[in-house]
């Protein structure tokens, strides 16, 4: 069972049936999918169906954990983040998140990712998340920088986004910088 995760306002827990039309209403925004390298736009209804049915499967088979982001004292689901493509002989994973338009420049999706981050490293005992933002994604870019990401790299034309080749920056972090950064903070 996919465990659920409480921060100081949100709740990240595991996605229902009942969750398909709200993805559809902020993942099918266009000013989401237009930065997200694999969301569609528009989003059809079963796509976000037969997606959320896909996710007990690839937790259980390991290799995801993907969590709707809510409020924590309102069951509004206000976003996604997930730590997927998981690989247990390296011990990395890709963080991916995104946060629906009216719920933008608050801080939630720093608080998902650090949250993500600490399961990542705590839970799964991961040894690398590294995330993929478009580069004119800046907003992404910063949530992560905020993180402890480091840029490790720009992978040119990476993507193809409804026609046009995108570039892609990636980041990284390792548990081993978590940790000091962990304890510098309580330090």
């Amino acid at each position: 069972m996919q465990p659920e995760i409480e921060t100081g306002r949100l709740k990240l827990r595991s996605w229902t049936p009942e969750d398909a039309q709200r993805l559809v209403e902020l993942a099918g925004d266009r000013r989401v999918a237009d930065t997200m390298i694999s969301i569609p736009h528009p989003y059809p209804l079963e796509l976000a169906r037969e997606w959320i049915a896909s996710r007990k499967e690839r937790f259980e088979a390991g290799r995801d954990v993907s969590f709707a982001v809510q409020f924590r004292k309102e069951p509004l689901v206000i976003g996604a983040i997930e730590v997927r493509d998981i690989e247990r002989d390296n011990l990395q994973g890709e963080l991916s998140f995104w946060i629906g338009v009216p719920y933008w420049g608050r801080g939630y999706a720093y608080e998902a990712v650090m949250a993500a981050v600490r399961f990542a490293f705590t839970q799964l005992r991961l040894n690398r998340i590294c995330a993929h933002h478009m580069v004119r994604n800046a907003a992404s870019g910063r949530v992560l920088e905020k993180a402890g990401f480091k840029r490790e790299g720009l992978l040119r034309q990476r993507v193809r986004k409804w026609g046009v080749f995108e570039d892609v920056v990636v980041m990284a972090l390792l548990h081993g910088e978590w940790e000091e950064e962990l304890d510098w903070s309580v330090g």
